[in-house]
């Protein structure tokens, strides 16, 4: 069999990994909340996200475009495939020595940090599409920015519109609607980060000359899709225990003030095709809203470690995948 075929299968396989493993690694970030109000019993909650995700994965392909052409040039890669397959095997051991420990990191900081480390590793700092990349590094740091603002701002709109009500009332009303707002929020996350996967096969199909386009073939997508949905269904436990509860102590309005911030904000940055951090900006919006609660009630002891791996992740996935790039290189 001919040697790019086999690469360009492992690379689909790795990519449909990164898509599985993302699921489960993600799956708090569209859960967390509403498993932590009690809206939804866990089992319950993660059935939903898997479909919603599935359902978003399916809709959208201008994130997946992005991801194809803008941080590196697939027609011009140099060394394309090991590049490719480098980018995977990293970005996949940060994801799982992140679950592992229960950290809610970046998979899309692991996956865009790893293809620009293995591009530079074969070809230079040249290799990068630098004004695709910057913007698409601006989109990541500002995304958790804006999600703080808009929680904030929502969560302070919800307190005048139910300063008068009765709590217990309001509690049972908005555990409802958390319901609807998890669902839509899983949604969102699949439109968003379902897609890397499927720019990054593509990206992979261009290098070695099976497709001639960047449009993203359905096979890609269903396939990605499914690979998303069946990864949420695991579930991630450790990570919904942190978003859940370490950040703030979540009553079911808090709840879904930061379930409408983040999906406003992930789908926001889907419809200009623009990927970003469904962990950055969901874990943000609860930020946001927890201040805008109480200040002193956010704990931002697990914010201050939250914040310091979202901003390792990148340096280190694109080193770990500068390493993995020479060793596939050396093999190969």
């Amino acid at each position: 069999m001919d040697v790019i075929l086999i690469i360009t299968i492992l690379i689909v396989i790795g990519a449909l990994a990164f898509d599985f493993i993302n699921g489960f690694h993600d799956t708090a970030n569209a859960i967390a909340t509403a498993v932590s109000t009690k809206a939804l019993k866990p089992r319950h909650a993660v059935i939903l996200a898997a479909a919603m995700n599935f359902v978003g994965a399916m809709t959208f392909t201008g994130v997946a475009k992005t991801i194809t052409k803008d941080i590196v040039d697939p027609f011009t890669l140099e060394n394309g495939s090991v590049v490719i397959l480098a980018a995977l095997v990293a970005a996949i051991s940060w994801n799982l020595i992140t679950w592992y420990y229960g950290i809610p990191s970046s998979s899309s900081h692991a996956i865009i940090g790893s293809v620009a480390g293995a591009a530079i590793a074969a070809a230079g700092f040249g290799a990068l599409n630098y004004s695709g990349f910057l913007k698409i590094i601006q989109a990541l740091i500002f995304s958790p920015l804006i999600a703080f603002a808009v929680g904030y701002i929502v969560y302070t709109i919800f307190k005048i519109l139910f300063k008068n009500s009765n709590l217990t009332k309001m509690n049972r009303s908005f555990r409802f609607i958390q319901i609807l707002t998890a669902s839509l929020q899983a949604y969102t996350h699949g439109t968003n980060d379902a897609q890397k996967a499927m720019g990054i096969i593509t990206m992979a199909l261009i290098a070695n000359n099976y497709v001639t386009t960047t449009d993203i073939p359905f096979w890609v997508q269903f396939s990605c899709a499914l690979a998303m949905g069946l990864g949420t269904s695991v579930g991630g436990w450790r990570i919904i225990k942190t978003v859940g509860g370490r950040i703030i102590k979540i009553r079911p309005v808090n709840g879904v003030a930061a379930d409408l911030t983040g999906a406003a904000v992930i789908f926001g940055a889907t419809f200009i095709h623009l990927p970003v951090s469904t962990t950055h900006v969901i874990s943000s919006s609860i930020l946001g809203v927890g201040a805008a609660h109480r200040i002193k009630g956010v704990k931002w002891g697990t914010a201050q470690r939250m914040v310091w791996t979202w901003v390792i992740t990148l340096p280190i996935s694109a080193l770990i995948a500068a390493l993995s790039y020479m060793i596939i290189d050396l093999i190969l």
